[in-house]
């Protein structure tokens, strides 16, 4: 997929309350997890031990954290819109994050993402975008959310 380029607040603008786009399939793998366990200092069992996952578990398999999940986001919303002639953009908050369903390892997600609503603020733009991470082969997603950008441009 080719991501949609922006430029400007106007160029933000054309797709309000639109549907943006769609990234590619992302893997979640073990070794993931695990770095993310590592960074986190969060080694629950769940998310790190295959062995105990498989026979404790409620998902027969380890799972990525929620948290994980979420952080991969910016990887893949660069897949969906590629922001040109930036000076900063800031990562301003997100609102209604609802973990749906577990990730389970091995799992590949991709990122749906809407212009909820856009606004010029004195000449910040203030972008909010409802994401969906979908897992492959699932009727429930990942999580859902709105997230909010501030653009600067120059």
């Amino acid at each position: 997929m080719n991501p949609v380029i922006i430029r400007s607040f106007e160029d933000f603008e054309q797709y309000n309350g639109k549907e943006i786009g769609t990234s590619d399939y992302f893997k979640i793998t073990q070794k993931q997890i695990n770095l993310f366990a590592d960074a986190t200092h969060d080694h629950q069992w769940i998310h790190t031990d295959p062995e105990r996952a498989k026979v404790e578990g409620a998902f027969g398999n380890t799972i990525a954290h929620g948290y994980l999940t979420l952080s991969i986001v910016p990887y893949l919303w660069e897949q969906i819109v590629k922001v040109e002639n930036l000076k900063m953009m800031i990562n301003y908050g997100i609102e209604s994050l609802r973990f749906a369903q577990a990730v389970t390892v091995d799992s590949e997600v991709r990122l749906i993402a809407n212009l909820k609503n856009v606004a010029n603020l004195r000449g910040t733009v203030k972008a909010e975008v409802e994401v969906k991470l979908e897992i492959k082969d699932q009727k429930k997603p990942a999580f859902t959310g709105v997230l909010i950008f501030l653009y600067h441009f120059n």
